[in-house]
């Protein structure tokens, strides 16, 4: 049958197969040459297997091109003299950079223990210095004169392929066969390139679902590892700004033993009562959870009232603001403890940070659980959570017994009680992380719903006035409300539900008109787009308390931790927001991505500076009136600004320097 395709289709994928032939036996090498102890090759085979669909990527590439381009007669390799000049010349490069990536890759390898990435490119920095490290580490020549060898050689065999199909039989293939047969090929390796049968494409945080340091930088393919980073290769941090900043933020998080020579931010919190037992914790984070949206700050419209009935009955912090706006931010910031500063991609997306320490792993004996209703694959927070969370059960759309409803996967209603099937069965502590979605576009309500929830409409003038674009929004925001009903309605019947601790955080907010609730500063600085509520919800163990602090996504693992009573190590900036000395002090820090501005909330007060203009702006946040200008306000603002740029270089010190232990 393969002889009955055109002879430019069977070199196309004679070609192929024989570069992803030569990139397993790539990943062999770099296997049996840094295998670690105990590391056998069938506990590889998974690494191997997910190699050779990265490998498939890349040479997908190269055969879509070759096939339409072939089309072309000009072009066509087996059809003029000048097609086969031409793709000789074409693949040679293709060969050049290949094996040149293969090499560098290899010796980054054994450099770093890390596969080959963007931050290389740093080394031309400095590039007499890096040379002369090369020249004096590396048997330079002799690599230079392997690559020369190993282009020839593989060129040769690319040679030998194409004159053993030239020799056969001229085509007899009909018009309609041979666009068959490009289909085909199109579809198989276009397939290669996406990579995945799902609604996302394999991405290179598909490594880090294996479980293992050693096992995902051995899937990873060097090309893929290199572009994927290089956008993020200047994304980096100043030193000597952090160690300027240091006194001040040590002081600030409670560092015990500070050193300013090694920018340690590390706290050691011992356990306070070893012999109680361990609450189980739910830590929900909840879709554009728009504070001025809500009932718990009076909004006419009444459109969470089952959460504020629990806002009444737990520990409720009303000046929560996120560090930024953005789901796959605010899942970073809440995971790690550290602000998402990358300011052009997301910081789940930068290969080079996705070692973070997390204070999840620090509560010994619980199982950890994660569930989502749609995929962990979106912003490639797979490798977030799979790469640094010990154990972690991951629950996705595919593992549920309910119906998918949109491009988010199943219902915010199903999944909330899907995750309560899963931990009713639960016999030791847990912590489990449920992500929701519905609260966002396209506003689905399930049809199954439609019957119990009742949609409500209000004219435009009113949503308008209160916050919301249209009724669509509206409903959709109450339908979360009526989710978190069900949820803890169905968890008041199982037995976990009364040795278990609730936390709610939206994982952000929506700019939008919030002047009939809070003063215009609030909606004409975008504070909108970061205030959410924060509540931990356990009656009869926490107190019915509304605090007023400011306190940030990032202070929500410390504070679980402090409640279940467990030792742990803090490396970041959070804070236990139960157990501070004092709150007056407690800031918010901000980042808006989309104007490159940076401030932080503090009591009534609010300063932000753009990045790219250095503007400042210092408002009040308690009413309208301007602020006068005295000595004390001066010297608020001189400390707000002091703190906004101490917090933002200590965070983007931190994205790289929290690595796992």
């Amino acid at each position: 049958m393969f002889r009955t395709a055109p002879r430019y289709i069977r070199w196309i994928i004679s070609v192929s197969f024989l570069f992803l032939v030569l990139m397993t036996l790539a990943r062999l090498a770099l296997f049996f040459f840094f295998k670690t102890t105990g590391q056998s090759f069938t506990q590889s085979i998974p690494a191997f297997w997910l190699g050779a669909r990265y490998d498939l990527r890349e040479v997908g590439v190269m055969a879509v091109v070759m096939l339409l381009l072939g089309t072309i007669r000009p072009l066509n390799a087996f059809a003029t003299n000048l097609g086969k000049r031409f793709w000789f010349t074409l693949l040679s490069i293709f060969t050049l950079l290949l094996v040149l990536f293969y090499m560098l890759d290899f010796e980054h390898y054994d450099y770093l223990n890390q596969r080959l990435n963007a931050s290389a490119l740093n080394f031309l920095q400095d590039a007499q210095v890096s040379f002369g490290m090369i020249m004096q580490t590396y048997p330079v020549f002799r690599l230079v004169f392997a690559l020369i060898v190993l282009v020839v050689l593989i060129m040769f065999i690319v040679n030998r392929m194409h004159r053993s199909i030239a020799n056969q039989p001229a085509d007899k293939v009909t018009k309609g066969s041979s666009w068959v047969w490009g289909i085909l090929v199109f579809l198989l390796f276009g397939g290669g390139v996406y990579g995945h049968l799902g609604q996302y494409p394999l991405r290179w945080s598909d490594a880090f679902s294996l479980g293992d340091d050693h096992l995902s930088q051995l899937a990873l393919n060097p090309v893929q590892s290199f572009f994927s980073s290089l956008k993020f290769r200047h994304e980096t941090c100043d030193r000597s700004k952090v160690a300027a900043a240091y006194s001040e933020m040590a002081n600030y998080l409670g560092v015990t033993h500070p050193d300013s020579t090694t920018l340690s931010f590390e706290r050691i919190i011992p356990a306070v009562d070893s012999t109680s037992t361990p609450p189980n914790v739910v830590l929900v984070i909840c879709e554009s959870f728009s504070g001025y949206k809500s009932s718990m700050w009076n909004n006419p419209l009444n459109t969470t009232p089952f959460f504020n009935s629990m806002c009444q009955e737990g520990t409720f912090f009303d000046h929560c603001f996120t560090p930024h706006f953005g789901t796959a931010r605010g899942v970073w910031a809440t995971i790690t403890g550290i602000p998402d500063v990358q300011l052009d991609k997301t910081a789940s997306r930068n290969p080079a940070i996705v070692d973070q320490h997390s204070i999840i792993n620090d509560l010994k004996g619980y199982e950890k659980y994660y569930f989502i209703g749609g995929s962990t694959s979106w912003a490639n927070i797979r490798a977030l959570l799979d790469n640094n969370i010990q154990g972690l059960h991951m629950y996705e759309q595919a593992n549920y017994d309910a119906p998918k409803v949109d491009v988010w996967g199943i219902s915010d209603k199903n999944l909330f009680l899907q995750a309560n099937k899963v931990l009713k069965q639960q016999s030791k502590p847990f912590f489990a992380v449920i992500q929701t979605s519905d609260n966002h576009r396209p506003y689905t309500i399930p049809k199954e719903d439609r019957g119990e929830f009742k949609n409500v409409h209000y004219p435009d003038d009113s949503l308008h006035k209160f916050g919301f674009q249209h009724n669509d929004e509206l409903n959709a925001f109450r339908y979360t409300d009526f989710c978190f009903q069900k949820f803890i309605e169905a968890a008041k019947k199982e037995g976990y539900f009364k040795n278990t601790v609730f936390v709610f955080v939206g994982d952000h907010g929506i700019r939008g008109d919030a002047a009939g609730m809070f003063p215009r500063a609030w909606t004409d600085n975008g504070l909108t787009c970061f205030h959410v509520p924060l509540l931990f919800y356990a009656p009869g163990r926490l107190p019915a308390v509304r605090h007023t602090m400011n306190c940030s996504q990032v202070d929500v693992l410390p504070t679980i931790a402090g409640i279940t009573k467990k030792a742990y190590h803090n490396t970041t900036i959070g804070r236990d927001l139960l157990h501070l000395p004092d709150t007056t002090g407690n800031v918010s820090f901000v980042i808006d991505h989309d104007v490159r501005q940076i401030g932080v909330v503090q009591g009534d007060y609010y300063f932000t500076r753009q990045l790219a203009t250095s503007k400042e702006v210092f408002m009040s946040i308690r009413n309208n009136d301007p602020i006068p200008a005295n000595h004390a306000t001066d010297s608020i603002h001189a400390r707000l600004k002091r703190l906004t740029e101490d917090y933002y270089e200590t965070a983007r010190y931190m994205l790289f320097n929290n690595k796992k232990k």
